[in-house]
């Protein structure tokens, strides 16, 4: 297969995952208190990388550089943002935390600039992320509902949650170049896991597990497909394309969850919904366009 078709293949592959994992993480709570869920979940795809690890015999080097971005990526990008939104979803609905995510690539655009000084960010890139953050807002607009007393909190949660998670994928671009993305991914979400339930351990009232089918079913999707599948392709496409143009998967991923919804659940799409999600798509569009000659002249 061609090595576009490859890249191409992956985008799609990761949107129609994360497509689903929102509403997975509010049913989930329904069975388990957020730390203790989002520990199993690590845990849980810790427990596949291991395995992976053995059978393929992938490199985990462990020299300085790579036991501080383990550490780093272990701790800022699981322990601390997915403990902040599976805390905020309690509080805030699933929609609502997809569209405060989609400051995910604003927050990559300007990290950027701080870290990766030679990369430059054409204009119709930035119009993009206008545009597709625009019909996000568009397309959830139906389902604002702000009670500020309960729901305050958790929207700063998932505000956090966006400017941490888009900080890690900068630093991973500059500094984990030589790192496989099986590497990269195993030790932190160890880390991610033992960190969790930890937390949960002194924090949370354990009367509140309830070991259901569904709850476990939840938890062994997110930790194999939300985890394992996702963050190792999304790393090993950090490699391959704009760091921009993966950001921007936080547009696409709302809309997906709303026409699953729509196709396999026979839930309403209103017209809000239905123009949102083009106008959404439509900046995705407009990011991945290449830079215009002109402008490839002039920067």
């Amino acid at each position: 297969m061609p090595e576009r078709f490859k890249v191409a293949a992956v985008y799609v592959w990761i949107c129609l995952i994360w497509g689903t994992t929102w509403f997975a993480i509010k049913f989930g709570l329904e069975s388990f208190p957020p730390f203790f869920s989002a520990g199993l979940r690590f845990l849980v795809a810790a427990a596949i990388y291991t395995v992976i690890v053995m059978i393929k015999k992938y490199p985990m080097p462990f020299d300085k550089l790579s036991v501080k971005l383990y550490l780093f990526v272990g701790i800022c990008s699981y322990v601390i943002p997915f403990g902040i939104i599976y805390w905020s979803e309690q509080y805030i609905p699933s929609g609502l935390a997809s569209v405060i995510f989609a400051i995910y690539p604003f927050a990559v655009v300007i990290w950027s600039k701080f870290l990766l000084r030679e990369d430059e960010i054409p204009p119709n890139k930035i119009m993009g992320i206008v545009i597709g953050f625009t019909g996000i807002v568009v397309l959830f607009s139906d389902s604002f509902k702000f009670d500020l007393s309960f729901q305050f909190w958790g929207m700063i949660g998932a505000v956090l949650n966006a400017l941490i998670q888009s900080f890690v994928l900068v630093v991973v671009k500059k500094y984990g170049k030589k790192l496989h993305p099986v590497s990269v991914n195993f030790i932190p979400m160890l880390i991610g896991g033992i960190g969790l339930t930890g937390i949960s351990f002194f924090t949370e009232n354990f009367h509140q597990v309830h070991f259901t089918p569904a709850g476990i079913g939840t938890v062994l999707f997110l930790g194999i497909f939300g985890s394992v599948v996702t963050f190792t392709s999304y790393y090993w496409l950090l490699k391959k394309i704009n760091i921009l143009l993966l950001s921007v998967i936080s547009f696409i991923t709302p809309v997906v969850a709303l026409y699953v919804g729509w196709l396999f659940l026979n839930e309403t799409l209103t017209k809000n919904q239905f123009w949102g999600s083009m106008i959404a798509l439509s900046g995705v569009l407009l990011s991945s366009l290449p830079k215009p000659k002109l402008l490839r002249k002039t920067l």
